[in-house]
């Protein structure tokens, strides 16, 4: 059997152009890209996928891997493949905004741990919201909601030099306004229960000068920031979930805007 190059080319193509688009959102998508995850792990993940799609992905045939516009589409299935992540990164977030908001509130915003998901440190409420995301999104099978977005992607959009129209794009950035939108509706509840305890402790202030505030406050608005919690959490639960479908559509239909 003879193998020219250009022929050498196209295959090796049409598993590396696809790696990159797996590996890019395997690299920005929730779970698969926290700092405890092994990398090696997400390698070997992204090559099975590829090789699991190589036989049923159309190759790019005429395009050298190594020229000028094999150059445009490896950029452009980065794009892809970090934007469907971004969309769920963002709906992580939003919790992490939220726990910030009641922390700050109710007096435990000093209380601060790492984030094993971002590598970075945050107040300890929004780390119990990120662990009970994880679960919830772990629970609804969202890893694997993951794995089929990125193969249907290759059906919606295939590889090619076109890539995400200006509308996708559009899409992925617009979305940031509802990552602010979902965080106020989470720590709305609590954050007001929580305004509202503290004007009650300023007119005791003002009645009582007498009165030690900070040594009878500041417990106080932690038990309540604690009950607050627990009462609110049957509610954080659902429109999480809500705004994890949403992200999912969101994610689906900018890469659908990139058609030509």
């Amino acid at each position: 059997m003879v193998i020219q190059l250009s022929q050498l080319n196209e295959m090796i193509a049409s598993a590396y152009w696809p790696f990159v688009r797996i590996s890019a959102m395997l690299m920005v998508a929730p779970i698969y890209a926290a700092s405890s995850f092994p990398v090696r792990i997400r390698v070997v993940l992204a090559v099975l996928i590829t090789a699991v799609l190589y036989p049923v992905i159309d190759p790019v045939t005429g395009v050298d891997p190594v020229s000028f516009e094999g150059f445009i589409i490896l950029g452009q299935q980065v794009i892809i493949g970090a934007a469907m992540g971004f969309f769920l990164q963002m709906a992580f977030q939003l919790l992490v905004i939220a726990g910030e908001a009641i922390a700050m509130t109710m007096g435990l915003g000093f209380a601060r741990m790492m984030d094993p998901q971002n590598g970075v440190q945050v107040p300890v409420v929004a780390q119990y919201f990120i662990i009970v995301a994880t679960l919830l999104f772990l629970s609804m099978n969202g890893h694997l909601l993951l794995l089929q977005m990125i193969i249907q992607s290759f059906e919606i959009l295939p590889v090619s030099q076109t890539g995400m129209s200006r509308e996708g794009l559009w899409l992925v950035v617009s979305w940031g306004s509802q990552m602010f939108i979902g965080a106020v509706l989470v720590a709305l509840p609590a954050v007001t229960a929580l305004l509202m305890s503290n004007i009650a402790m300023g007119v005791v202030t003002r009645a009582a000068p007498q009165l030690n505030i900070f040594a009878v406050g500041f417990p106080l608005m932690l038990l309540l920031g604690f009950v607050l919690l627990m009462l609110t959490l049957p509610s954080v639960l659902p429109q999480f979930s809500n705004q994890i479908m949403h992200a999912f559509d969101s994610a689906y239909a900018a890469i659908a805007a990139g058609r030509i």
